[in-house]
């Protein structure tokens, strides 16, 4: 089974609008609109190419990855920053280990395609070595 992209976004139309072009493309989509709800599903067992946006209210991107190391619940996933932010955060201190690639707002679609199905090959290679 292909690996499943988790959209964290508290933006409900950047959500969609990730969510619809994904989806077109045959991708596994869940989606969460903060923190909490990313943890709640990764505690569910979601595996696979996490897209986090940084800047969200209460538990932000990096407080979000910090508690996904924190908790154990980093294996089998990657995860991809879509920020709108250009400039590096004091908050990533320690944990640009676990970010894969930072994607920008506003975002090519073609590119974002391309990184995510990437992404999503080198989850599989990983699944089928193990």
């Amino acid at each position: 089974m292909d690996s499943r992209i988790m959209i964290v976004d508290d933006e409900d139309m950047i959500r969609e609008a990730v969510e619809i072009l994904l989806e077109t493309e045959g991708m596994d989509i869940v989606t969460a609109a903060g923190g909490e709800e990313c943890l709640r599903h990764l505690k569910s067992g979601f595996t696979g190419v996490i897209l986090m946006d940084i800047m969200m209210p209460g538990m932000d991107g990096w407080d979000t990855i910090r508690k996904i190391v924190e908790q154990g619940l980093y294996e089998g996933n990657v995860i991809v920053m879509l920020t709108a932010m250009d400039t590096p955060d004091e908050k990533m201190e320690g944990l640009q280990e676990y970010v894969t690639d930072y994607i920008t707002k506003p975002f090519n679609a073609d590119n974002l395609l391309d990184s995510l199905r990437y992404y999503r090959s080198l989850l599989k290679t990983e699944n089928d070595r193990a």
